[in-house]
């Protein structure tokens, strides 16, 4: 693959792919990570990621993504180690910055990444530039490890905002790895549960992408398939013909919406489906 538009970047040093292989975040470590690089007079495309679409097998750059809280002349800061948060619907992804800290963004819309998370010791000294920081962060099983060269390792754990649900955090913590091994990527794929399908339904709802009486339908059906798949039965027929008719619906819907939105609509269609199945 070869870039159809160069991104100006002193050096390529890591390269995460987003889970269905259409975008790839390159991280430029500026000056080797030993240097403050994160000021408010840095240039924003330097030290940074550098995302960008595949089309056709090409690289085509949408944007760059650098931390948005500036830092001090004695924090070592650059673009690190990171990996995908997998959150389904979204593109998510958590990056160590050195003394940066750790940053969690969304680039679902490659061309405009946004922040949604953060963590940030400050500087190992006020007045002096000490080496130090996280060289990497990391989502495994439902937590963050950030492992800070300085100081040891931290265990982070995302919190529902404005930006994420608990649902989203939730269908995340579903994807269980047995190993981690940062230098690969696995395809990720959710199990149908309530708990995904309420998932898609958040991010729906926050991009106004869903009809609020289907939201209302959709909600009562998954309450009623938690509780079946909470019995000692597991199983009922009418919760799951029910199940199968709002899938119908939400494929329905699907044709009429654009970009993200629809396939959102169709995997929202697809787990409903798996949970209907899984009642019979």
């Amino acid at each position: 693959m070869l870039p159809s538009e160069s991104a100006m970047v002193a050096y390529w040093h890591s390269a995460t792919f987003n889970n269905d292989g259409t975008k790839v975040v390159f991280t430029d470590e500026w000056g080797g990570g030993g240097r403050p690089r994160c000021r408010a007079s840095d240039p924003r495309n330097w030290g940074a990621d550098a995302i960008f679409d595949i089309v056709d097998r090409k690289l085509q750059f949408r944007s760059y993504f650098k931390l948005p809280g500036a830092q001090t002349e004695q924090e070592n800061c650059v673009a690190h180690n990171g990996s995908l948060v997998p959150v389904p619907g979204r593109d998510i992804m958590v990056q160590a910055w050195y003394q940066g800290g750790i940053s969690v963004f969304d680039f679902t819309d490659s061309s405009k990444p946004v922040e949604i998370a953060f963590f940030d010791r400050g500087p190992i000294d006020a007045k002096q530039l000490i080496s130090g920081g996280y060289w990497s962060a990391y989502w495994y099983d439902g937590f963050i490890y950030g492992t800070e060269i300085a100081r040891g390792l931290d265990v982070l754990k995302l919190l529902p905002s404005e930006y994420l649900t608990q649902n989203e955090i939730d269908a995340a913590s579903l994807v269980s790895l047995e190993v981690f091994n940062a230098q690969q990527q696995r395809r990720v794929d959710w199990p149908a549960s309530p708990i995904v399908a309420r998932a898609y339904l958040d991010e729906l709802g926050r991009n106004r992408a869903i009809l609020p009486e289907r939201v209302r339908a959709l909600t009562a059906g998954l309450d009623r398939a938690d509780e079946v798949l909470a019995s000692e039965t597991r199983t009922d027929g009418e919760v799951a013909r029910g199940l199968d008719a709002l899938a119908a619906e939400l494929e329905g819907d699907s044709v009429g919406a654009a970009g993200r939105d629809q396939a959102r609509l169709h995997s929202l269609a697809q787990t409903v489906k798996g949970i209907a199945e899984s009642l019979r």
